[in-house]
């Protein structure tokens, strides 16, 4: 087992910087505090967790709270967890993974508790009822998503409202004038969830500045909903074109339904997708599309996390630009007849 000492030795410093490193007791140089975690990372030093909670008065633990609805995609919500995870293990913290659905109780509980030094939030709400909770404590905390009042908050997410306006200006340059927006399950919208309404402010934004007629459609999951939803569409805006989809679970049944009703993609018509990258690349017909970058939005909140542990964080908000990668599923919009 590896020692503080030989971690020190390894760093070139005392004994003591290392154990102020981990405790956090002292201002410690940024030079100085990375060789150290370099140090420990690479000789996979695991202080003892009840000496060191003892000596430093915290719990080294992080409280992850990720509610798990039947109406987001959960692989993407995991996906993130996972990132967080690992971030956290490599600065010596370890995860209370909290998935229900209490909301402030949850909060409460943590932060009254001493269970975990800090939180991170996932699932945010635009008026999310949490927040006032955790303006209330001193307790450090990072959201991973963006509400709609951001002060003293850390806020970590990908850029949604440019997410839309991109995918909008994809499918203009392809000459698309009708497109209609596949969305997330009604009940995303009316909790108004950050990523879903800021994501659709982009879309119908950046349609009106381009003379774009835009149709937002929510969908719930399933074969039978998308069947319904599409129908819905091509009977409101018969020349529709191009979709945005915004649902990872109505990709795959959009793109059966599509070749079904005798429309190619994306011959007759292109399809962006807002989904992991792997969602992309492993559909039937290989998806253009703003990827998740569900790993850097996990490590990027704990980094500042972990600074604000430190005493060198401050409240800002980071969004992530997004990327859009073309492949196979959007192409020249169809001559009009």
């Amino acid at each position: 087992m590896v020692t503080l000492a030989e971690v020190a030795q390894h760093a070139g410093v005392s004994a003591s910087t290392v154990s102020y490193v981990l405790s956090g007791k002292r201002s410690i140089s940024a030079t100085t505090r990375q060789r150290v975690e370099e140090s420990i990372r690479k000789l996979g030093y695991h202080p003892n967790a009840g000496a060191r909670a003892l000596a430093s008065s915290r719990s080294n633990i992080i409280a992850l709270m990720v509610p798990l609805r039947t109406d987001m995609y959960v692989p993407v919500m995991m996906e993130i967890a996972v990132a967080v995870a690992s971030a956290a293990r490599a600065y010596g913290y370890d995860i209370l993974l909290l998935t229900g659905e209490e909301g402030p109780d949850a909060v409460r509980r943590v932060t009254g508790s001493g269970l975990a030094d800090a939180m991170i939030l996932m699932d945010v709400e635009l008026d999310d009822e949490r927040l006032p909770l955790l303006r209330g404590t001193h307790q450090p905390s990072v959201l991973i998503g963006l509400p709609a009042d951001t002060e003293g908050l850390t806020c970590v997410d990908l850029d949604f409202r440019a997410t839309g306006a991109l995918c909008v200006e994809h499918l203009a340059e392809l000459g698309h004038r009708d497109i209609a927006v596949i969305g997330e399950a009604p009940a995303v919208y009316e909790r108004h969830t950050g990523f879903a309404e800021r994501t659709l402010d982009g879309l119908r934004t950046r349609a009106r500045e381009l003379d774009l007629r835009l149709l937002h459609r929510p969908c719930e999951a399933g074969y039978d909903a998308v069947a319904a939803t599409l129908a819905r569409v091509f009977d409101e805006r018969p020349d529709t074109t191009g979709f945005v989809v915004q649902n990872e679970s109505a990709l795959e049944p959009l793109l059966a339904l599509l070749r079904r009703w005798g429309r190619a993609v994306p011959e007759d018509v292109s399809v962006v997708a807002v989904c992991p990258e792997q969602v992309a690349t492993q559909a039937s017909v290989r998806l253009t599309s703003v990827a998740l970058p569900a790993q850097e939005m996990g490590r990027r909140a704990v980094e500042h996390l972990v600074a604000k542990l430190d005493g060198r964080g401050s409240d800002e908000v980071v969004l992530l630009a997004p990327e859009l990668t073309v492949r196979a599923s959007s192409g020249p919009a169809p001559a009009r007849p």
